[in-house]
């Protein structure tokens, strides 16, 4: 099993920044990639980043090419989304996700909700 709790998310203006966090416990060993989707009202769970344990792979949406950022400290377990020049449009509830190799199976967080006003 591995537990996933973010953190980090809240309401900012259009332009502004927000760093989100996920701390992953449990069955760390099993887990090959964590990333970071989101969920806007009335639309389908979306990819925004994801990248490996090990570093060497990583892979952003289209929409937030150049303006986010996933990095990882292995010390920590944790996994970090830092979002610059935030607009409205990424307003949504943000998930961090882990992938184990030994279950294969996908883990989610509870969610953190990001707001950006106009």
């Amino acid at each position: 099993q591995v537990q996933l709790v973010e953190s980090g998310g809240g309401l900012v203006q259009a332009g502004g920044s927000l760093r989100l966090s996920c701390a992953a416990s449990g069955s760390i060993f099993s887990i090959y990639s964590m990333g970071w989707y989101r969920q806007a009202p009335g639309r389908q769970r979306e990819l925004v980043a994801v990248l490996t344990t090990s570093g060497v792979s990583t892979n952003y949406a289209d929409s937030v090419k150049g303006r986010f950022t996933i990095s990882r400290d292995n010390a920590k377990n944790t996994v970090y989304l830092q979002m610059n020049s935030l607009k409205p449009e990424d307003t949504a509830v943000y998930y961090c996700n882990a992938f184990s190799v030994v279950a294969r199976m996908d883990y989610w967080g509870k969610g953190t909700l990001v707001t950006v006003s106009e």
